[in-house]
């Protein structure tokens, strides 16, 4: 409606509205008016409004002044209406469009503001050209005050709907109790809610314990400690009588519950929502959300209240439901495995047992420590078939039975023979497996068996990890069901700082995952992990266990053997070499020049790599095993260096003369050369080669012969 000069050709009569309000059309545009409901023509090309009284009335307009000009319509509106109007009616008429429809707001004369909505016809002569608009003008506060209450309402059941869809869906993943306060109270938990805070209780042999607290709320407040069940405080007070209180203000707060008005000042909230919390007529406790701003709760945000109290109730109860089902798993099973792991001299072991987060459902997973004859140990770690009480039985008896046959002194093939006869005595359809290795640590020797389970690894004293190769058999059960009870024995060496890892699947099998990838992150786990035998359990534990989503049970042996760095004058350090390690032997030949640099004698460096080789090299071609290096510094009585290769062959070197094109041979030679001393003796098994090298040079006479066999001089 703007006064903007519009021309136009067009000969088409056009009806006034005078003349509509003097037609036989009297009665409706009497019922209209009674409606404030006006009708208005508006001719662009003269530029001139006509409307009836009523819509005059409508606008706020004296029909007796009235002049004819849209302005004078158009000045009753604030700016900000008139441009908002004026700028929807012209794009709807430079756009092309036949009609447009506005809302828009009439400061009337008492003050209030009218809505009011304009309903028109665009008329266009043959070429498009807009000449006349025709249309009717009414009152619509009514409608739109309505239609804002409902969007209003509408907005406020959208609000409780996703308040109750969020919190249902945090709280249908939490599966202990632990899980539904961390949903409660982590982030996004009071959004989740629509609370400013909240506090949970829970009720234990009628005493009150807190397990949640977030934002503002009452019981974070010192001096309100939990305790026995109190009627002078609002949880207490929900719990006993069972009903919830909905507290509008602090005056009313501290009315009903006079002890708390040392505290008002401390309160920053104006009104909270005390609900019981009660799941299948047991009362679990209650729940507190507290608001900054509200100060009433209608009849729909009572509903809600109790509604998400319904929720957390049945969440708790499912979550208490299972943590007393899992603790009843793990209590069992922590019956059948030993009470206690005795301490063994010469290193440390570390044991973990963690059962699956699946309820009552136990697992044979097992671990034990044996003591042997001749101050040897054997350790085993196991794993009977199946996730129930029936595996824990077989576990239990199991695991009994082969400390028995390995308490006896039996070498380890005989004893996984023996617990494989006596499981399938049992009759039962069950299978196990499982690695038992026999440990003297004074030699570092381990004999090593396994029935169809993983092999250990040995982390070495520079952090590396290795998987050595150890030789299986069927598992147990099986082997004899298929009379085939032969456990073939691999022998290791773990020399002083070096720790041996035994696990089952529970630690490396990640759902819908290669079995490999998982054995491949254990063993980075391991190699950086602390080296100690009870830190490096419990690193496994939280990086692996917890990681894979805790869907099998777990049991873990974690054996290292104490180090040997000799003293500040005398250090010492030792090494194993796999003979299948086609780097082993430059890594020696590596740890022995670096070794010799930090302790200040790089001047024997050269020397003693020439010779770490040739010994190695010996032991690697000539033997069926691995060798373990030692290289240690002896002070007395000149500083000096001692090497010595180790391994299990009873065959001591022969002094050879080799020809000019033999390729081997040299090494006594080579010894006689480079070495002040050198000698051969006998160490457990096997033996071990040493030779000593020092500022003095080589000595004339390193070794004399008997019966073609050198010693040490």
């Amino acid at each position: 409606m703007t006064d903007s000069p519009r021309r136009a050709d067009d000969s088409t009569p056009r009806p006034l509205q005078s003349d509509l309000r003097h037609s036989g059309e009297t009665g409706t545009a009497e019922r209209l008016a009674m409606n404030r409901t006006g009708s208005f023509e508006w001719d662009l090309d003269t530029r001139t409004l006509d409307i009836d009284e009523a819509g005059l009335m409508v606008f706020g307009v004296d029909p007796a002044t009235f002049d004819a000009r849209p302005a004078t319509v158009m000045e009753r509106l604030d700016p900000a209406e008139r441009t908002r109007l004026d700028a929807a009616i012209d794009e709807a008429i430079t756009g092309g469009d036949n009609s447009y429809s506005v809302h828009f707001q009439v400061p009337l004369t008492d003050g209030r503001r009218q809505w009011t909505h304009v309903q028109a016809r665009i008329l266009r002569s043959g070429d498009g050209r807009a000449h006349r608009v025709i249309g009717v003008v009414r009152d619509a506060t009514a409608e739109v005050t309505h239609s804002a209450f409902v969007l209003d309402l509408e907005r406020r059941h959208q609000r409780q709907t996703g308040i109750v869809e969020r919190t249902t869906s945090a709280l249908s993943r939490a599966v202990t109790v632990d899980d539904v306060t961390a949903a409660l109270t982590g982030p996004g938990g009071l959004s989740r809610l629509g609370s400013d805070g909240m506090s949970l209780g829970l009720v234990e042999n009628s005493v009150l314990n807190i397990v949640a607290l977030s934002g503002d709320c009452v019981e974070s407040l010192d001096g309100l400690a939990p305790g026995v069940l109190d009627a002078r405080l609002p949880l207490g007070d929900v719990i006993l009588s069972g009903r919830p209180r909905f507290i509008t203000s602090l005056e009313s707060l501290v009315r009903r519950y006079p002890v708390l008005e040392p505290y008002r000042d401390d309160l920053n909230f104006r009104a909270a929502a005390y609900l019981p919390l009660v799941a299948q007529a047991r009362s679990l406790g209650a729940i507190a959300l507290f608001y900054r701003e509200r100060t009433m709760f209608s009849a729909d945000e009572r509903i809600l209240c109790l509604g998400l109290a319904a929720i957390v109730a049945q969440s708790l109860q499912r979550a208490m439901l299972f943590d007393e089902e899992r603790e009843f798993a793990t209590g069992l099973q922590s019956a059948m495995l030993p009470r206690r792991i005795q301490e063994i001299e010469g290193g440390e072991i570390a044991v973990r047992y963690h059962a699956a987060w699946s309820g009552r459902q136990v697992g044979g997973d097992w671990y034990d420590v044996i003591a042997l004859p001749k101050n040897r140990f054997g350790v085993v770690v196991g794993d009977v078939q199946g996730h129930d009480t029936h595996a824990a039985a077989i576990m239990g008896q199991l695991r009994i039975a082969l400390r028995a046959y390995a308490a006896e002194g039996h070498p380890p093939p005989t004893v996984l023979a023996r617990a494989s006869r006596f499981l399938a005595e049992l009759d039962t359809d069950r299978f196990a497996t499982c690695t038992y290795a026999q440990v003297d640590l004074a030699t570092g020797a381990v004999r090593v068996v396994r029935a169809g389970h993983f092999g250990p690894l040995i982390r070495h004293a520079d952090g590396r990890v290795g998987s050595p190769q150890v030789r299986g058999g069927l598992p147990l059960g099986i082997s004899t069901a298929f009379s085939d009870e032969e456990f073939p024995e691999t022998r290791l060496d773990l020399v002083p700082g070096e720790t041996l890892v035994l696990y089952t699947d529970g630690l490396v099998e990640e759902p819908g995952a290669d079995l490999d990838a998982g054995v491949a992150a254990l063993i980075h786990e391991v190699s950086e992990g602390p080296p100690g035998a009870e830190a490096l359990a419990d690193h496994l534990s939280d990086r692996l266990w917890e990681r894979w989503g805790s869907g099998d049970d777990v049991a873990l042996l974690v054996l290292r053997r104490s180090p040997d760095t000799g003293s500040p004058r005398a250090p010492r350090l030792h090494q194993y070499i796999h003979q299948a390690d086609p780097e082993g032997l430059s890594d020696a030949r590596a740890i022995v020049r670096q070794a010799l640099s930090d302790w200040d004698m790089a001047a024997l460096a050269d020397d003693a790599e020439l010779l770490t080789g040739e010994l190695l090299v010996n032991v690697l071609l000539h033997t069926e095993g691995g060798a373990v290096l030692t290289l240690e510094v002896l002070p007395e009585p000149v500083r000096r260096i001692r090497l010595s290769v180790q391994d299990r062959s009873s065959a001591w070197p022969r002094r050879r003369t080799p020809g000019e094109t033999s390729t081997s041979g040299r090494g006594l030679l080579l010894l006689d050369a480079v070495a002040a001393r050198w000698g051969i003796e006998p160490h457990g098994e096997g033996k071990a080669v040493w030779c000593e090298i020092g500022p003095g040079g080589p000595a004339t006479s390193a070794a004399e012969h008997d019966g073609g066999v050198p010693h040490r001089t």
